[in-house]
């Protein structure tokens, strides 16, 4: 049986390998951290090669995904679906072996990661995912959910401030099955890290409430096993252990040094390596008593069926609870879903209130939520400004981990991070809001959402200057265009409280992030008949209409719907022929077959004015190069919103005057061509 050591041994020799037939990628973290992964994966997770979506495995999140093929090498080691040649074809064209792990890409990955920091916030959405789950599900004698998340961590990770964010809440909420290893080996990219990374992290964590275990040799197999036993005993905080390592560990002239961390070792190098290591086998051969030593599918399947016999037994005693469970593991909403969501929309449609769309979707909120026990929502200190909360909902915390109301604080990175690991821990739909200007502290964790394509709702309201005083500072002019340029994010910005509870339907059933834009101020109910309602839900629809072809349409979102329809009015009074279009979402419109987009906005109408008070350019894909587009091309001003909107041309005058100006420039362009 082959030791620890030489385990371990087969984790550096295909990191090294990879890397160097790649010509590309981080050799020095893999094999620094080979020690500490056999350990882990060897005596502690809980797992199954054979079903690597099993709901009560271990999560296991490599936050410094740059070491990638440590994460590759175990799965492959272990048993999972990932051939030797799969290995050979890493950060290859399609293969299953990316620079950086990617979840759905490769079987035993549970989230992309890369940006650093944010496989640790990830995992902290986990492990509240976890707590929650076990309390409203678990009962005596029925551990149903009884895992643990385990995450690496190196340097880079703890210098982003995400895991200042994260980590501070993960001690706040009392996380005991949260339990991180800080890979300590001194290094990063520029160097040794001493120039600029001095702080006293086994501190800084004790003050967060961690439980903290220092200068563990993560050479030592013995030490590390005592150090994950420990941090296993203690329940009631996360646990950090610091483990002392050597980046490049078995390069006989590079280990500890920067030239480990992202580059190849080198044909000559490695096998210098090879002979200190004692690892007399060529590149990509793994003896069959290493695998044998490794392999996980025998107690995996074993742990599973374990756990399915348990579970059997939990249908038995507690059916209702068993139905529900694999409902929302299943991702399947309740029979009932589409009559509720009917009943709201109509509610909204009769009693035709005017309305901040904020406030509306507060009361979507009031309403799903009763329905749909798994979504679970938070604000990132603005609660009150947000209106993210419903009646009744008790909010998460270490004592009541049932809560479904999570007090963020001031974290929009952090918070929307942990969404993400909460979504995709499974069971749950995550939802959390603040202003739209502040998605730019959060962006980078929107964009791993849409890259894994996890179904989290970003709420953010205070949707444009209509936000009034506050000023430039807070109203957003270019957020909304920019998350419209990310692929798989679905971005929606309501007109009215209809077009919210549509917009709400349409977050929870799509199958990836959404974006939803809310106003601070009121906004008037919308007529619309039987078809405009029917409509909505494809993005773009026809809300008011004239007979025959018309002169002009104009096109608009969410508070400039109600203006569109206003210089409408006035312009039917003049004689013209009218057409307005709401879009409360331009990727779900595009979406759209050709036929019904053409329906919407015919070829032959070429006179089309665009409102939204935002960055211009992506409008002209709607309105064409001789259309017009009244958006907001520079910063707003702090001022009431009536007199911000008026100041930057958002009046029933300006939009009559531009289409007067069309609709006169169109008729002279026939006449030309009549003469």
């Amino acid at each position: 049986m082959p030791n620890r050591r030489e385990l371990a041994n087969a984790i550096r020799a295909l990191s090294m390998d990879a890397v160097q037939k790649a010509n590309s990628g981080h050799p020095g973290m893999p094999m620094g951290m080979a020690d500490i992964a056999e350990v882990l994966w060897n005596d502690f997770l809980q797992h199954n090669p054979n079903n690597p979506h099993w709901s009560n495995r271990d999560r296991f999140i490599l936050s410094n995904g740059h070491g990638g093929m440590l994460h590759y090498s175990l799965l492959h080691l272990t048993g999972y679906d990932l051939s030797i040649e799969d290995l050979k074809q890493f950060r290859q064209l399609h293969s299953k072996t990316p620079g950086h792990p990617e979840v759905g890409e490769t079987p035993g990955i549970e989230t992309t990661t890369g940006p650093l920091g944010q496989g640790l916030a990830n995992a902290v959405g986990m492990a509240m995912a976890e707590k929650h789950m076990a309390k409203i599900f678990n009962r005596d004698g029925f551990p149903i959910i009884d895992h643990y998340t385990y995450v690496f961590v190196g340097d880079g990770c703890l210098m982003e401030g995400i895991s200042h964010e994260a980590c501070s809440l993960a001690g706040t909420f009392g996380l005991g099955k949260l339990i991180t290893i800080y890979d300590d080996n001194g290094i990063s990219i520029d160097g040794e890290v001493e120039g600029w990374f001095t702080d006293n992290t086994p501190k800084r964590f004790e003050a967060y409430g961690w439980h903290v275990i220092a200068n563990v040799d993560g050479h030592d197999s013995d030490a590390i096993h005592k150090a994950i036993a420990e941090a296993k005993a203690v329940t009631d905080k996360p646990t950090l252990i610091c483990c002392k390592t050597v980046i490049g560990w078995g390069s006989p002239n590079l280990a500890g040094t920067a030239e480990t961390h992202g580059a190849p070792l080198g044909d000559a190098e490695i096998a210098a390596a090879r002979t200190q290591l004692g690892w007399n086998y060529p590149p990509f051969v793994i003896p069959t008593e290493i695998y044998a030593g490794w392999d996980a599918k025998t107690k995996g399947a074993a742990r599973e069926a374990k756990w399915q016999s348990l579970f059997a037994e939990y249908t038995k005693a507690y059916p209702d609870l068993a139905v529900e469970l694999t409902r929302r593991y299943q991702k399947q909403l309740p029979a009932n879903w589409a009559a509720h969501v009917d009943t709201l929309i109509q509610t909204f449609q009769e009693k035709k209130e005017a309305m901040a769309t904020r406030k509306a979707s507060q009361l979507c909120l009031n309403h799903y939520a009763q329905i749909l026990p798994e979504m679970i929502g938070g604000s990132a200190d603005l609660t009150g400004s947000n209106l993210t909360d419903w009646k009744g909902v008790t909010v998460f915390s270490k004592n009541t981990p049932e809560g479904r109301y999570i007090h963020y604080g001031v974290r929009e990175f952090g918070m929307t991070a942990i969404l993400n690991g909460m979504a995709l821990s499974g069971g749950i739909i995550p939802f959390g809001g603040t202003f739209l200007t502040f998605s730019d502290y959060a962006r980078n964790a929107v964009r791993l959402a849409a890259l894994m394509k996890i179904k989290a709702v970003f709420v953010y309201t205070h949707d444009s200057i209509g936000l009034g005083e506050d000023g430039p500072t807070h109203q957003p002019v270019e957020q909304a265009p920019s998350l419209r340029l990310i692929p798989n994010l679905s971005l929606w910005r309501p007109a009215d409280a209809v077009e919210s509870a549509v917009a709400w339907r349409a977050a929870i059933e799509y199958h990836g992030p959404s974006c939803l834009l809310f106003s601070r101020q009121s906004l008037p109910h919308l007529e619309r008949d039987a078809k405009g309602l029917a409509n909505i839900a494809r993005g773009g629809y026809v809300l008011l209409d004239c007979i025959g072809k018309p002169d002009i349409i104009l096109i608009a979102t969410g508070s400039e719907v109600s203006l569109a329809v206003s210089a409408a009015a006035k312009l039917t009074e003049m004689g013209q022929k009218m057409r307005v279009v709401s879009m409360p979402s331009t990727d779900v419109f595009l979406a759209q077959d050709l036929a019904y987009q053409s329906e919407v906005l015919p070829e032959e109408v070429a006179a089309r004015i665009a409102i939204e008070a935002a960055s211009s350019d992506g409008w002209y894909k709607f309105v064409g190069c001789s259309g017009r587009i009244l958006g907001l091309d520079h910063f707003g001003a702090s001022a009431p919103a009536k007199e911000v909107f008026k100041e930057n041309g958002f009046t029933v005058e300006h939009v009559v005057a531009i289409a007067e100006e069309m609709i006169a420039r169109q008729k002279n362009s026939l006449r030309a061509e009549a003469i």
